[in-house]
Parts: structure tokens; C-alpha cells; sequence
């Protein structure tokens, strides 16, 4: 369950141009192992005025920025190691990670949801990956 308040009181006492509101996001989530509830409490700041942005259209793309962070970003650091990369000369950054987008769009286009498994499944099996690259 997710409770999103949203405020435009702040935005006229402090000197930051484009403050617009301040977001306090209340996500209550139960683990399937415990059964247990967790309170998370995330705080933002958005250029966006109340008039252009109520709380219903915070949190809907509040999520939709968590899915793109879950989706891409989480794979790209944990299946691929992206942040412990040491390639950091001219273009090869944006060639691996070009070729990283690649191969996760690849697999989640042919129906593979969960990269990280898959990816572990093909180094296990190279005969698979191999059948999947049709080679």
C-alpha cells in the first residue's frame, strides 16, 4: 500500500529556484518469508506546482521511476556489474552499456523476465545460449 502527501507550502520559504512541492511517500509492504509489515518513508522535492501535480499523479509516476530503476538500472548494476566496470576511457562506457540495453531488451522481447537467472542458466549451459543466438 502506498500513501503519497504532497505539499506546496515549503516551495515560498526556501531560496531554491523551482521548488514546486515537497513529497512524503508512505509504502507498506509485507515480506513473504515473515508475513511481517515494513513501513518505508521516502521524501522528494518536485518543480512541479500542486496545480500541475496532485498527489495521484506524483505517485503514479513516482512508481513508474522505481519500475525504470527495478527494471534497467538494478539489472544493468547486478546481472552485468556495471558500477564495479573498470572501463572508463573514451566511448567504450557508453558501447558497454549500449550493449548491456541490448541484450536485456533481446531478452525480454524472446519472454525472459527474470535476466539475472537467465543469464546464470546460459553460463551454466552454453548450448542454450547458443540455441537462443541460433549459432
Amino acid at each position: 500500500m502506498r500513501h503519497l502527501q504532497a505539499s506546496t507550502r515549503l516551495a515560498g520559504h526556501f531560496d531554491w529556484p523551482g521548488l514546486g512541492q515537497v513529497c512524503c511517500l508512505e509504502r507498506t509492504t509485507t515480506t513473504p518469508r515473515k508475513g511481517k509489515p515494513t513501513v518505508e518513508i521516502q521524501y522528494a522535492i518536485t518543480s512541479l506546482s500542486g496545480e500541475q501535480a496532485d498527489a495521484a499523479f506524483l505517485v503514479k509516476h513516482w512508481r513508474g521511476h522505481w519500475s525504470i530503476e527495478n527494471r534497467l538500472h538494478w539489472v544493468r548494476d547486478v546481472a552485468f556489474g556495471e558500477d564495479h566496470c573498470c572501463v572508463k576511457t573514451e566511448h567504450a562506457p557508453q558501447n558497454l552499456a549500449a550493449f548491456r540495453n541490448a541484450v536485456i531488451s533481446l531478452l525480454r522481447l524472446c519472454g525472459y523476465q527474470e535476466i539475472t537467472p537467465t543469464l546464470r542458466d546460459f553460463s551454466y549451459h552454453a548450448r542454450k545460449l547458443l540455441q537462443f543466438l541460433a549459432l
